[in-house]
């Protein structure tokens, strides 16, 4: 089958083998920006380096409780990374 023949069904089922929950997840990447970055753009750096604190601590604080450690550890250890760079970036 030609790409410009297949269904929009076909197309998502080839989105939910892709799927990354962790890196991109499918619900912060629909539509012209991702959403991380508009959360970024519309705070000062200060609170950003906050909000990405956070959710660093939100998911190793209940990592045990919903059924999936090493993602919710996954998902603490992306928030931890960006916040290392823009800290990074900020002393630079």
């Amino acid at each position: 089958m030609s790409i410009d023949k297949a269904t929009p069904v076909e197309w998502d089922s080839v989105r939910v083998i892709n799927s990354d929950p962790v890196n991109k997840p499918d619900h912060y990447n629909v539509g012209a920006i991702e959403a991380i970055e508009a959360i970024k753009a519309s705070m000062h750096p200060a609170e950003f380096r906050g909000y990405l604190k956070g959710n660093a601590l939100k998911y190793l604080w209940r990592y045990d409780y919903k059924g999936k450690p090493v993602e919710d550890l996954r998902k603490c250890r992306w928030y931890l990374e960006r916040l290392m760079k823009e800290v990074l970036d900020e002393s630079n």
